[in-house]
């Protein structure tokens, strides 16, 4: 494990939150790995409260899972989970909210889209940041459900945006290029400013249906 920072810029259970689930993300805490309270407590140097806190956000996340003769361990993201569950939630909700905000027109909602892309620029370039490559994706893809007002879609999107950004993280070296992903949101952005309804459905069932293979 990494050494922990003298002073964590957060909450205790924010910054072992974030370290974990980036570790989890990166496959550097493998499925079926046990998470012991004590046993990262004591390398951090903090308090065995913050290590719960964290492990029980994770739980809720779907990045953990407790049993109860094993205490919390890493869960699996299978392929057959992306393709069966998670990319088809995701098609249904997507599809929608990019329909609706290619409709809305909404130029402040392309204005926040056009800088997430430029971001995405910089954390591609060499070296690349494969992490904040990662979090400008989903800060993308979620904008555009936000602004598309349907709460309860964006609830559900909440739930399995961290194991979405976890496969994210682990199909990154499948893409042609760090570039590449630039360009896929660029071309997103595009279709929404064209207005076009079935062009930005059809965009973006496309873009999420990419590395499927994989």
């Amino acid at each position: 494990m990494a050494a922990s920072p003298t002073s964590p810029p957060e909450s205790r259970r924010d910054w072992i939150l974030r370290n974990l689930r980036d570790r989890i993300a990166h496959g550097e805490l493998t499925a079926g790995e046990r998470l012991v309270e004590r046993d990262i407590s004591m390398h951090y140097g903090i308090s065995r409260g913050p290590v719960r806190e964290a492990i029980m956000v994770l739980e809720q996340e779907g990045l953990v899972v407790t049993h109860s003769y094993r205490g919390a361990v890493v869960a699996e993201i299978t392929q057959r989970e992306i393709e069966e569950i998670l990319v088809p939630i995701r098609l249904v909700i997507e599809k929608a909210a990019f329909r609706t905000a290619a409709e809305a027109a909404d130029q402040e909602l392309f204005g926040t889209l056009d800088g997430l892309v430029r971001q995405m620029e910089s954390a591609a370039a060499d070296p690349l940041d494969a992490k904040a490559l990662a979090d400008l994706d989903v800060a993308f893809h979620e904008a555009v459900i936000a602004a598309a007002g349907q709460t309860q879609s964006l609830r559900i999107w909440r739930t399995i945006q961290p194991r979405v950004r976890a496969y994210f993280l682990r199909d990154a070296p499948h893409h042609e290029s760090p570039r590449s992903v630039v360009d896929q949101h660029r071309s997103l952005l595009d279709a929404l400013r064209s207005g076009e309804p079935e062009r930005s459905g059809n965009e973006i069932a496309e873009h999420i249906g990419l590395h499927l293979g994989h």
